[in-house]
């Protein structure tokens, strides 16, 4: 979780807005030829429509199993099996579930499916409202809890990103519901490593994430999360990404492989704010989930409740949560070390879910691995 590094409005400089580099590079260009300016032009309503004209998509057909106040509650695949249902926890950290199930052919719940899970659920988190802004941890576990026992009361889960911290304290405080866990780039034990978002939580006081809540009326924006996420790359946002559009703006594959990105990525949803605070202070700089310190749904959590197989998987590269924050886990859970999987791959933190490569080489692996539970 990150958050933009100033926390008054006023202080965002015009470079760090997006739209400020094609603006700047299209008035530039436009004085060049009728042939040159026609390609500018193609450019700039691009970049418009990248960032401000598309929506996030599911890639996969589904049906709506539930519609709950947080979420809403995705059936992929054939729920009459009769197999435990495979429930991917998707990350609510102010991107859509959409990461889940990005691009036909490059979609983690495709790949569950066709890995011998017949039977996929997915929780596409609502952006939160005004009259969200209250809502804490707790209600979100509890929704959380009714999708699985909509669900017959016991599932696989696969919990990817801040999803993974919440697929951790259902197992913990509900073991009996969960078959088998997967933990992928999970944060887990938040003080290991020496990421930077380790580094934000310790180094910021409180009072500039609740200044930023402030800021929001209530909520934590996604815009601002985008923006913190951008800052931590500024020359691959500001400049590269509009760089290589513009040399490649003639190319319609390149083209639409951006607009289905910019699709996610430009989208941030909205948290409530209380609930964000408590993720700050209570699991990034308090630590309490590993500690066993951490209160959820009436009880104090110990992650040595965790007794079904687990699957821990870390991006080589990944700079939002370091592999040793979610390896680590095996020092806490209560899993025999045989019924253990500890795995690194490479590339960073989305590649972890939508990479290519990775929904190639290793999640059908990880997909086997859930099926033979």
């Amino acid at each position: 979780m990150s958050s933009h590094p100033a926390a008054k409005a006023g202080e965002f400089s015009l470079t760090s807005v997006p739209a400020f580099w094609p603006m700047a590079m299209g008035a530039a260009l436009v004085k060049t030829g009728a042939e040159l300016y026609a390609r500018n032009l193609r450019f700039v309503d691009e970049e418009i429509k990248l960032h401000d004209g598309l929506k996030p998509k599911l890639a996969t057909p589904n049906k709506l199993r539930l519609d709950l106040r947080t979420m809403a509650l995705r059936d992929y695949g054939d729920p009459g099996t009769g197999a435990i249902p495979t429930l991917v926890d998707a990350p609510h950290a102010g991107h859509t579930a959409m990461i889940a199930d990005y691009h036909k052919g490059q979609s983690l719940v495709e790949t569950l499916l066709e890995s011998g899970n017949p039977h996929v659920v997915l929780t596409d988190w609502k952006s939160a409202t005004p009259d969200m802004k209250d809502l804490e941890i707790d209600n979100y576990l509890a929704d959380v809890v009714v999708a699985i026992d909509d669900l017959g009361g016991r599932v696989n889960m696969v919990g990817l990103c801040q999803g993974g911290w919440v697929s951790a304290m259902i197992a913990a405080r509900f073991p009996e519901k969960i078959n088998s866990l997967v933990l992928a780039g999970s944060p887990i034990d938040t003080d290991a490593g020496n990421g930077p978002i380790k580094r934000m939580a310790h180094t910021l006081p409180t009072s500039f994430y609740e200044e930023l809540v402030e800021m929001g009326g209530g909520l934590m924006l996604g815009k601002y999360m985008l923006q913190g996420w951008k800052d931590m790359h500024p020359e691959a946002h500001y400049f590269k990404e509009h760089v290589d559009l513009f040399e490649h703006i003639d190319d319609p594959v390149y083209v639409a492989k951006e607009e289905v990105f910019e699709s996610w990525y430009e989208n941030p949803i909205d948290l409530p704010g209380r609930w964000y605070l408590q993720a700050i202070t209570r699991l990034f700089k308090e630590n309490r989930l590993a500690k066993g310190e951490f209160v959820a749904l009436g009880r104090k959590l110990d992650l040595g409740d965790i007794k079904c197989p687990t699957y821990l998987l870390g991006g080589e590269a990944d700079d939002i949560t370091t592999p040793e924050q979610v390896l680590d886990a095996e020092k806490y859970i209560g899993t025999p070390k045989d019924q253990i999987v500890k795995k690194v791959v490479p590339g960073g933190h989305i590649g972890l879910f939508m990479g290519a490569r990775t929904l190639k080489d290793h999640w059908p692996e990880i997909g086997r691995w859930i099926a033979t539970r």
